[in-house]
């Protein structure tokens, strides 16, 4: 009985430890990043005249709720495929995998992405693509959906922190091209996080 319960304890510590935990100064960290990013007219995404005026996107209030240690599992024997921008551009992608996690109660996943050119980079190499539309999406954020960024996980869960959402370019301008969050990755529940629609 004592090696049952010393080995219950073990899986759980294992367990936690496995886990990543919510930290708001990190979903604050990235909202000052993004803010100062578009407001450094070398960087910035945004047309001119916005440029003038700009102080600070519109984010969600930071939400633990929104933060999950998702469920992930590797795709196997994914073709790359182009995925459709909002121009004439077509980047590949592959596939690379689905995550699984609960919010309010309702069983959720998303596909992730890999983008091909990008994979063959330094910087990039462990870059994965989340982009993903919700009930949020038209009204209170981008109608176009949002992204997020993360990296390959070691093992088979990855942390997501939906308050670091952000909005693809060409919520901003024109002038972009930008993927189209694929159909299977509409949630039907509304991501109350990250940043918000612009104007």
């Amino acid at each position: 009985m004592k090696n049952v319960i010393a080995f219950l304890v073990l899986l759980l510590v294992n367990f936690c430890f496995g886990q990543n935990k919510f930290d708001q100064s990190e979903a604050e960290k990235f909202q000052k990043k993004i803010n100062s990013e578009y407001a450094d007219p070398k960087e910035s995404p945004l047309m001119e005249e916005d440029l003038k005026t700009f102080k600070s996107l519109d984010f969600y209030p930071v939400n633990g709720k929104y933060f999950v240690n998702a469920k992930f599992e590797k795709a196997k024997k994914e073709k790359v495929f182009e995925m459709k921008t909002t121009g004439t551009r077509t980047p590949k992608y592959i596939k690379y995998g689905t995550l699984y996690f609960t919010i309010d109660g309702v069983d959720l996943k998303l596909n992730v992405y890999r983008n091909i050119e990008l994979s063959k980079t330094k910087e990039y190499k462990d870059h994965l693509f989340l982009p993903f539309s919700d009930l949020t999406s038209g009204k209170e954020s981008y109608i176009g959906g949002r992204y997020i960024d993360l990296k390959i996980p070691k093992g088979n869960t990855i942390a997501v922190d939906f308050n670091q959402a952000y909005n693809p370019y060409c919520a901003y301008n024109h002038k972009y091209s930008c993927p189209l969050v694929p159909l299977e990755n509409d949630l039907n529940v509304a991501i109350k996080a990250g940043v918000k629609t612009f104007h």
